[in-house]
């Protein structure tokens, strides 16, 4: 296999796809894995969109999985991370600048951030969350919801992708390698039920040391005084509050879901958009709870180790600072929803129009095809709603030049355009008369 970038700029698409399938299991790079009749290679993002090494354009809905909301190949962060990398890519053991100076901004902006530490991912970040919750509190579990995504570590495993509602409040991993001992770790509720969590935190609660909830979980958002509501119970059990904000941090509202729904909780994760879409996370929170993280705290029993090479990664923390200076500027969020309710209404049009039983769920920037009457309250209500049919729509939609995952979530970014609107509304009727057909 040739090193040689000329040899390399040649290749096309078949070629990069027969070494994906001799050398990554599945030929993808994770948890997805496009159908073969579809899949394509990415060689360069634009703004809205991707090119792939045939040169073919897509708009890109997948965005970063929510990382790029200012789009790829923004002016600013990539001017931040040429400078920052042109001083190190790469430190360990001690302190940076770009790390500190990201670290007061993230404090300024998190409401709840009264202590900041970093890791390198938001997978990191949420399974830190568990582990100092349950370091402060010596309690072993942690609640969640049905469906909810957290990561790709074990506790987080627990009811990611279920066929069918769990046993409540029981809790079983729904992928394999999973220890049957973390059982006991976990429980499971249903996202938007107060009544459930009432149950389980009146039957448990000194043994959950927190929940952990996504303020809007997948595409679903929550009900009018669902998130109030934890906050409330939480308080009455002496539970904690964990908001997995890795997806709806600075995507929200520069203060994320907290500062959207007008809720603090006791600790927060945070991925994607604090590191500009480069190898960064951070979790944000209570002094005292962060406090448990202190190296000088080794051998106590109460210490919650965090430790990783690329935390604090200077070049990940330029280009999450420079993405920040976007978001701060005046009107952003309002010129962004605004932006993302108009696509939202020329997609449902789309739908109307052609006869499609559909609807274009979610809010703000977040947005999903579902066959359904109206937005899903649960993750069982989603699934309720003809995967199989929604996953054919996407799968036309990859088609004609739209990158969304079949069947995943997907998001606007504010590099999305009119051009961008015109071609997907144009995919998108393409698509409906496809199955229609």
């Amino acid at each position: 296999m040739s090193s040689n970038p000329a040899k390399n700029s040649s290749r096309n698409n078949r070629d990069h796809w027969q070494i994906a399938e001799s050398l990554l299991p599945g030929a993808g790079l994770g948890g997805y894995s496009l159908p073969r009749e579809v899949r394509f290679v990415i060689r360069e993002g634009r703004g809205g969109r991707l090119v792939s090494v045939d040169g073919r354009e897509y708009v890109d809905f997948v965005c970063g999985a929510g990382a790029t909301i200012i789009g790829h190949n923004h002016p600013a962060v990539i001017e931040a991370v040429r400078e920052r990398a042109g001083r190190g890519m790469h430190f360990f053991g001690a302190l940076n600048d770009a790390a500190l100076e990201l670290a007061e901004e993230l404090a300024a902006a998190i409401p709840c951030a009264e202590r900041i530490i970093f890791t390198t991912t938001g997978s990191e970040a949420t399974a830190y969350c568990m582990r100092i919750a349950r370091a402060a509190t010596g309690r072993p579990r942690v609640l969640k919801f049905e469906g909810a995504y957290h990561g790709n570590h074990d506790y987080a495993a627990f009811s990611m992708f279920p066929a069918a509602p769990a046993k409540y409040p029981a809790a079983k991993p729904d992928v394999g390698g999973v220890p049957v001992a973390l059982d006991a770790t976990m429980s499971v509720a249903p996202f938007n039920d107060l009544a459930t969590v009432e149950k389980i935190l009146a039957e448990q609660s000194e043994e959950i040391a927190a929940v952990m909830v996504e303020p809007v979980q997948r595409v679903i958002f929550p009900h009018d005084g669902f998130l109030a509501g934890l906050r409330a119970l939480t308080h009455r059990y002496g539970v904690l509050l964990i908001f997995d904000e890795v997806v709806t941090g600075f995507r929200l509202a520069y203060g994320g879901a907290q500062e959207y729904f007008g809720v603090r909780p006791d600790l927060a994760s945070y991925g994607k958009i604090v590191g500009g879409g480069g190898p960064l996370g951070c979790v944000a929170g209570r002094a005292d709870l962060l406090e448990t993280t202190n190296p000088g705290r080794k051998g106590r029993a109460d210490y919650a180790y965090i430790n990783g090479t690329l935390h604090g990664n200077p070049v990940a923390a330029a280009a999450g600072l420079a993405t920040l200076r976007v978001l701060r500027e005046s009107g952003f969020y309002d010129r962004f929803h605004a932006r993302a309710d108009e696509f939202r209404g020329a997609l449902t049009d789309v739908l109307t129009q052609t006869g499609v039983p559909a609807i274009v769920a979610g809010a703000a920037s977040f947005w999903q095809f579902l066959f359904t009457e109206r937005a899903p309250a649960n993750q069982m209500e989603v699934l309720a709603s003809g995967m199989q049919r929604s996953a054919a729509l996407d799968l036309e939609l990859l088609r004609g030049g739209v990158y969304v995952l079949p069947n995943v979530r997907r998001f606007f970014s504010a590099a999305h355009d009119a051009a961008d609107q015109a071609a997907v509304t144009a995919a998108l009727g393409r698509a409906c008369r496809a199955l229609a057909t």
